[in-house]
């Protein structure tokens, strides 16, 4: 797995989680971001793909990277 070339201002650790705790833990950590930061999300859940697809579409929070290896899910979020 390749990391970008930022560095994300908050990581969430959602290994082992499954649908939907890795969203709403992504939503609630979201919170705290100023508009241009960026959290790294981590999950294990085949479906947080299309979870986090949804949820960058329903609140235009925007998916800068993601990427899977290795049965993990990496997400790069920009806050809006």
């Amino acid at each position: 797995m390749t990391e970008p070339a930022f560095v994300p201002d908050a990581e969430l650790d959602c290994r082992g989680l499954n649908c939907p705790l890795p969203i709403l833990k992504a939503k609630k950590a979201i919170t705290s971001l100023v508009a241009g930061n960026v959290l790294k999300v981590v999950a294990t859940d085949p479906g947080s793909v299309a979870d986090f697809a949804a949820f960058s579409r329903r609140t235009g929070h925007k998916i800068v990277d993601q990427s899977e290896g290795g049965g993990e899910f990496v997400f790069f979020v920009e806050k809006v």
